[in-house]
C-alpha cells in the first residue's frame, strides 16, 4: 500500500492518483470540480485527498488566469464599529468571488494610505477598494492603467476617475436637525470632526441647510469642528452649553463624537441635558436612559455595493465610473425628542 508522503514533502495530484488508483486528469477534474467522473470514483479521490492530506496549488492556475484572487481594503480605523462591519461586508462579498482579503488602516493618514496602497498594488491584488485619507489619488493612475480595478467608499476619490459609494451625509444631517427643530429645538449645536474630512464637511452642510430652512441663526460658538479625542469634544460641549447664549440641542457629527458627548453629560441631571442627535449608529444606543436618536448610516450595505462595483469591474465592465448614493435613516430613541429649555 502507497506511503503517505514524508514531512516536509508536499503531496501532489500524482501521488492522489497514485493512491485512488485513477489517472492524473481524473484528480484534476474532481479538484477542480469538473463533470465527466462517477460518483463513487469521487469518493475514492476524495478519501486519497483527505489520508494524503493534498491542497491544491494555485499559483499554475492563478497564472494562467492572471489574477491572483485578491483584493485589499484601505480604511481608516479597523476598531471603529463603522469600518468594522464594512470590512466584514466586503469580506464576505470576496469569499463569494473566490477572493481572499487583505486590510490595512490609514489611520487619517493620507502617506499611510499611499504607502499602504501601493503595497497591496506590489503583492499584484487584483483590486483595490479605498476609503481615501488623502485628497489626491493620481499615484494609483499607473495601477489602473495595469489593470488594477479601484473603487473608492465613505468619500470620494481625489482627482482620479472611479467608481464610488457614498451616503447622502448632508441629506441625513439635515432631516436629523430638522427632527431636533420640529419637536420646539431652536439653539441647535454641531460638533464634528477634523473640517478636511469629507464626510464632516458635508455633515456640516446639512446642518447649516437645516437650520437656514427653519429661519434659524447659527451663532459661531455654535459650531465646534476637530478631533474625536474626548477631551476635546467635553471641551466643545462645555462651550457651546455653558454661557449667556446655551444650546438646547446638540447634533453629533459621528459616533465617535456622539459617545463623548455621553459620556460628558453622564452626571448631568436629565433635565439640564441639552437634546442630543447623532450621526452613526452605536451599539447599546437603545439601552441607555434615554435611548440615543440617530441617523444611521448602512455600513454593511456600503461595504457590499463597494465590493460588488469592484467584482463587476474585474468581470469586465467597461461602462463609465459612476457614484452610489445610498440614504441615510433617521431612528428616534428619546434623546433627540427632549422637551426643549427655553
Amino acid at each position: 500500500m502507497p506511503t503517505r508522503p514524508k514531512y516536509g514533502n508536499r503531496p501532489t495530484m500524482k501521488d492522489v492518483a497514485t493512491r485512488a488508483g485513477v489517472g492524473l486528469k481524473t484528480v484534476s477534474r474532481v479538484v477542480n470540480g469538473e463533470p465527466g467522473v462517477t460518483s463513487a470514483t469521487v469518493d475514492r479521490v476524495r478519501a486519497a485527498i483527505a489520508e494524503l492530506g493534498f491542497r491544491r496549488n494555485d499559483s499554475a492556475r492563478i497564472l494562467r488566469k492572471g489574477r491572483t484572487a485578491s483584493i485589499g481594503l484601505l480604511l481608516e480605523d479597523l476598531g471603529d464599529p463603522f469600518y468594522s462591519a464594512l470590512g466584514r461586508a466586503v469580506e464576505e462579498v470576496a469569499r463569494d468571488h473566490d477572493s481572499l482579503l487583505f486590510t490595512g488602516s490609514s489611520a487619517e493618514d493620507p502617506e499611510r494610505e499611499e504607502e499602504l496602497a501601493l503595497a497591496f498594488c506590489a503583492r499584484r491584488v487584483d483590486g483595490l477598494l479605498v476609503i481615501p485619507a488623502g485628497t489626491d489619488h493620481r499615484y494609483l493612475l499607473p495601477e489602473m492603467r495595469a489593470g488594477t480595478a479601484v473603487v473608492f467608499a465613505d468619500r470620494p476619490a481625489g482627482r482620479v476617475a472611479a467608481d464610488t459609494v457614498l451616503t447622502d451625509n448632508a441629506g441625513g444631517a439635515r432631516t436629523g436637525v430638522a427632527h431636533l427643530i420640529a419637536h420646539g429645538l431652536r439653539r441647535i449645536g454641531f460638533l464634528g470632526d477634523r473640517p478636511q474630512i469629507h464626510t464632516a464637511g458635508e455633515r456640516l452642510r446639512g446642518y447649516r441647510e437645516a437650520m437656514a430652512e427653519a429661519g434659524l441663526p447659527v451663532a459661531d460658538r455654535w459650531v465646534a469642528m476637530g478631533p474625536t479625542e474626548p477631551a476635546r469634544v467635553a471641551a466643545a460641549l462645555d462651550a457651546m452649553t455653558g454661557g449667556d447664549d446655551p444650546v438646547s440641542a446638540v447634533f453629533a457629527g459621528n459616533n465617535r463624537i456622539t459617545v463623548g458627548v455621553l459620556r460628558r453629560l453622564a452626571d448631568v441631571p436629565l433635565d439640564r441635558r441639552p437634546a442630543l442627535v447623532g450621526f452613526d449608529d452605536l451599539e447599546l444606543a437603545d439601552m441607555v436612559t434615554p435611548g440615543v436618536s440617530v441617523v444611521a448610516q448602512d455600513p454593511a450595505r456600503m461595504g457590499r455595493e463597494a465590493a460588488r462595483l469592484l467584482f463587476r469591474r474585474l468581470d469586465g465592465d467597461p461602462t463609465a465610473p459612476r457614484t452610489l448614493h445610498l440614504d441615510a435613516r433617521l431612528i428616534p430613541r428619546g434623546s433627540g425628542e427632549l422637551p426643549p429649555r427655553g
